[in-house]
């Protein structure tokens, strides 16, 4: 007979064996190995929120899964990493199963809240309550069969992406392009555009938190073959012009962060730094392309194809889960509202975008 315990341990205590392990798991099961669902990306995040744990499910004393998340107050708890991480939901062995109220009773969780459950996670797919489009970027044939497709279907962005290149080049200086780039202070440069990024937009500057911060500076110094940082830049006559910085593992680079300098805007710099960022990428072996959840126009040009995220909450009987249930569920049905209704959601837009330039204006 087969005897399961769960163990809940903080992400720094996982065992050079559950390392290993871990990573074995995801390589073997997972179809496009996301980088955020790697160990290494779970103790980068163990080391900026108190709050992350790992409850490992063993079968028989022998670790036969790995179920990451964030507790705070009450019981409520999180996907490890929400806010930033673009995959979620927990790894385990083929045949292991798991009740999941009794994984959170085990973790000391009344919910486990999520908004990037990759498809396949049979385990909290019945607590989902929104499926989201995720485009990729198919390069199992290489940059130059990713291309044909692109003049295919794309015809028009890649004409004037390539045009932009040529202007950007006669008028800034040479072009140079970095696949892998190791310089830090080209790093704080990204992030500070992104942060302008953010509230030209109207949107919360996710670098005003600190743990986002610095996790991004401990995973662009992170090299594993399931996680490592990979910050890629596009210079013009020596000046970093457009930049990004992301996660690979062996077959997948997921897109994160990218921003360009706005003295350049009107050389479209950042589908440059895409499309030479796709060139690299193909040579380099990586399969796929995870531009992320969210709308934008040059994610629809760029793309080959979508995944299914989903978004939702398992809930266990507990004062977490009543304050997760208050503080969620009215404005998520809002949103859905709002989604459904493309004129609403163009006017919410507008409506962002002019508050964000008048915070930019504020002294």
């Amino acid at each position: 007979m087969t005897v399961q315990r769960i163990d809940v341990i903080r992400p720094a205590e996982l065992s050079p064996a559950d390392l290993e392990l871990w990573s074995e798991l995801r390589a073997s099961t997972a179809p496009e190995a996301n980088p955020f669902m790697s160990p290494e990306f779970c103790q980068a995040v163990g080391r900026v929120r108190p709050g992350a744990r790992v409850a490992v499910v063993r079968q028989d004393g022998e670790p036969a899964g790995f179920f990451p998340f964030e507790r705070g107050r009450w019981g409520r708890g999180r996907a490890i990493g929400l806010g930033v991480s673009d995959c979620q939901g927990a790894v385990l062995r083929p045949g292991v199963v798991v009740d999941p109220h009794e994984l959170l009773r085990a973790s000391s969780l009344s919910v486990w809240e999520f908004n990037h459950l990759e498809g396949g996670q049979d385990l909290f797919l019945p607590f989902a309550t929104g499926r989201f489009a995720s485009p990729v970027i198919d390069l199992a044939d290489g940059y130059a069969g990713y291309e044909r497709l692109l003049r295919a279907g794309s015809r028009t962005f890649l004409k004037a992406t390539r045009a932009q290149e040529r202007r950007l080049s006669r008028q800034a200086g040479p072009l140079r392009f970095t696949f892998d780039e190791r310089d830090p202070q080209v790093l704080r440069t990204l992030m500070a555009w992104k942060s302008a990024q953010y509230r030209r937009t109207g949107r919360r500057d996710r670098f005003a938190q600190e743990w986002i911060g610095n996790l991004v500076r401990i995973l662009a110094t992170t090299q594993a073959p399931s996680c490592s940082g990979l910050l890629s830049v596009l210079y013009a006559d020596g000046r970093p012009v457009a930049a990004h910085f992301g996660l690979r593992s062996r077959t997948v680079l997921s897109c994160w962060f990218p921003a360009y300098d706005r003295d350049f805007a009107t050389f479209s710099p950042g589908r440059v730094l895409y499309l030479r960022m796709i060139e690299a990428a193909a040579a380099a072996g990586i399969d796929m392309l995870d531009l992320g959840r969210g709308d934008a126009a040059y994610k629809d040009s760029l793309k080959t194809r979508e995944l299914i995220v989903h978004e939702g909450a398992l809930l266990r009987a507990g004062t977490g889960a009543a304050l997760h249930w208050l503080s969620h569920e009215p404005p998520r049905a809002v949103r859905g509202f709002v989604r459904e209704r493309p004129q609403l959601k163009a006017a919410a837009l507008r409506t962002l975008t002019a508050f964000g330039r008048m915070r930019d204006r504020r002294p």
